[in-house]
């Protein structure tokens, strides 16, 4: 018999040679169905995998990330049946699961049209009625190539062709009349796929290679439950009316133009909001302690090579030749905080040394990935770089985890931590990776946060915190993170003279909070639909007489509110005051105030809210007050 440990912590035991499944099913039915993979030992797997030996055993279902992943990428072998089906001749390329849903990419000419997608949709549901069980199986790299060949899917035999090097057997996934290339892992049948919607067809190069082949990409989503997916497309709805390049540019914030794709525009207004980001941050990182430092964006390539960067990151970096030499636009600034480290010697009273740095970086994307202010070329880092002795860095970590934490709760966002581990394209030795990631586990344990483990997701040089804020519309979006690096301060040969008299080399921490202060921007738009907070809308109130004859004591009231520090913008066209205020809510300014006989006589405004509508009159000087205390508390 062999032990199983369940995630409760109980003990259960089994035959050797049990599947994951049959456990399910031995717990509860009902788990049984909703199981769509497992972890053994804390590695995702297949539902079917035989338990050969004591384990641990997680059984995952849709609420879990992983168990997520393996109902979509069934939903995406679904969708490739049904095209396949309808569709004989077309070649299949990859299929995998992805946020929110699943891909299939495909070989055929013309693309598929939204008529296309929709008998494929109704396939695909066909396929899910009929129950199909899905059946994984391996052969040697002989017989596998052989099977493809004889399929007519040359892109599958490419793929296939790279395990077969590596003299490794081959996995497949057979149901029903169709048969796919697969590491897995997949659901029991098709018929836990209940509700599916093909979302949008791309194009899209075999391999991300733009001299490769085009094909098309087939986007969906589906869920075990139709109302699951109702939830879904209204939240899909609500997205768009929500995309921050629509509001961008209808409050005139940012544009991209096509003299510099990825690379955005800042109008007077984003630049207002930028600007005040950039403030905030600047205040909470000089309350916390750090120094802001600004470093070179063009540096020499010796400086990349020897951070490691030219090996591991040059084919996303920009380059060019300076009297004769290789140089490169940053991309990212942790290179210029070591030389500025070394500008002097450092001793253990100097440390910890935190440097903050609001550096503007470079990096090549490929132009389909490319999305408004989500994912550009360039943007500002909001970086951090602290140096330290070993027995600093669990209270440097908390003290960063404490920062993110302050900021994300001064916007409104939730979030959940990521730990991302070693992975396979990393430098130096497991020893030290071992103890990086157990001194950042420690830390947020101590602090009594939860997180979840991204196995091999690591930078290349250390371990790292990631994370995960949810916006309004339960979005998630990856915005902070703190790695731990043993490797830059080795590779740079930084030291401080430790309490001994002697050299030591320091442990550092890279860090960002808004990750890139484009890219927060793009996420605050959209979570606040462009109605900002008071503290943050680009234009603050905006005052509207009633009539020209007003216009004096409404120019005066603008002078007050600008001396006490607010963005103020004075409607004095001849227009209706409705019109007026109809325009102010469209802009999504916060306040509107309306002034007319009556208001200049008493002196007083009529106060209107973005929020909560019309707020009776007030004197300008207690409207002043109530507004200083809005703006002070950063009220939502």
């Amino acid at each position: 018999m062999i032990q199983v440990t369940l995630k409760d912590g109980i003990i259960k035991e089994y035959a050797p040679g049990i599947s994951a499944a049959d456990v399910a099913k031995d717990l509860s039915m009902g788990l049984y169905k909703a199981a769509c993979a497992c972890k053994i030992d804390g590695k995702v797997c297949d539902i079917r995998t035989p338990l050969t030996a004591d384990c641990a055993l997680q059984i995952l279902t849709f609420d879990d990330e992983d168990g997520k992943k393996a109902f979509w990428h069934t939903a995406s072998h679904i969708l490739a049946q049904a095209v396949k089906r309808l569709y004989p001749t077309v070649k299949l390329a990859i299929g995998p699961a992805i946020d929110n849903g699943f891909y299939y990419d495909f070989d055929i000419d013309p693309p598929f049209s939204t008529e296309d997608l929709l008998k494929i949709e109704e396939e695909m549901k066909k396929i899910a009625k009929e129950a199909l069980p899905l059946e994984r199986f391996e052969l040697p790299a002989a017989d596998a190539m052989q099977k493809l060949r004889e399929m007519e899917e040359p892109y599958k035999v490419e793929l296939a062709q790279e395990h077969a090097d590596k003299g490794e057997n081959i996995s497949f996934y057979r149901q029903g009349d169709f048969t796919d290339l697969c590491a897995g892992p997949h659901l029991l049948t098709t018929a836990a796929v209940k509700a599916v919607k093909l979302t949008n067809c791309t194009g899209a190069y075999w391999r991300g290679d733009a001299k490769g082949k085009q094909l098309c990409r087939v986007y969906g989503t589906a869920f075990p439950k139709a109302s699951q997916l109702e939830e879904y497309l209204a939240m899909l709805e609500e997205a768009k009316k929500r995309d921050h390049r629509r509001i961008g540019k209808e409050l005139e914030l940012f544009t991209i133009m096509d003299e510099g794709p990825g690379f955005p525009f800042f109008l007077p207004k984003g630049m207002i909001l930028k600007n005040l980001l950039i403030d905030y941050w600047r205040e909470v990182h000089r309350k916390a302690g750090y120094q802001e430092i600004a470093t070179p964006i063009i540096l020499n390539r010796t400086l990349w090579e020897r951070s490691g960067h030219w090996d591991h990151y040059k084919n996303n970096m920009y380059t060019t030749v300076i009297d004769g030499e290789d140089f490169a636009i940053k991309p990212m600034n942790c290179p210029g905080s070591m030389l500025v480290y070394k500008t002097k010697m450092r001793s253990y009273k100097d440390l910890p040394l935190r440097m903050g740095e609001l550096g503007l970086v470079h990096r090549h994307e490929l132009s389909g990935a490319l999305h408004g202010l989500m994912r550009v070329r360039n943007f500002t880092q909001d970086d951090a770089h602290i140096f330290m002795t070993p027995d600093q860095i669990k209270d440097e970590v908390k003290g960063v985890v404490r920062l993110i934490n302050e900021v994300y709760q001064t916007f409104g966002f939730t979030y959940h931590i990521e730990l991302s581990t070693m992975p396979e394209d990393h430098i130096g030795e497991k020893e030290d990776w071992d103890i990086a990631t157990g001194a950042l586990r420690d830390a947020i344990v101590e602090l009594g946060y939860s997180y979840q483990v991204n196995e091999g997701d690591g930078a290349f040089y250390g371990p790292k915190l990631d994370f995960h804020l949810t916006d309004c519309l339960g979005r998630t979006w990856q915005c902070g993170t703190i790695q731990l690096d043993y490797q830059l301060p080795e590779r740079f040969e930084l030291e401080y003279t430790g309490a001994d008299g002697a050299k030591h080399r320091p442990a550092m921490l890279h860090r960002v909070v808004f990750g890139s202060v484009e890219r927060f921007i793009g996420i605050l738009t959209e979570h606040f639909a462009g109605a900002f907070p008071l503290w943050l809308a680009p234009v603050q109130i905006k005052v509207l007489p009633i009539s020209e004859h007003q216009a004096a004591y409404a120019q005066s009231v603008v002078q007050k509110l600008e001396a006490a520090g607010f963005r103020v913008e004075f409607d004095d066209r001849n227009e209706k005051i409705g019109y007026k205020i109809r325009e102010a809510q469209l802009e999504k300014v916060p306040y509107m105030l309306v002034t007319g006989d009556k208001e200049a006589q008493a002196g007083t405004v009529s106060v209107r809210s973005r929020k909560d509508g019309d707020q009776g009159t007030l004197s300008v000087d207690a409207l002043i007050l109530a507004l200083q205390e809005e703006v002070r508390t950063k009220a939502k």
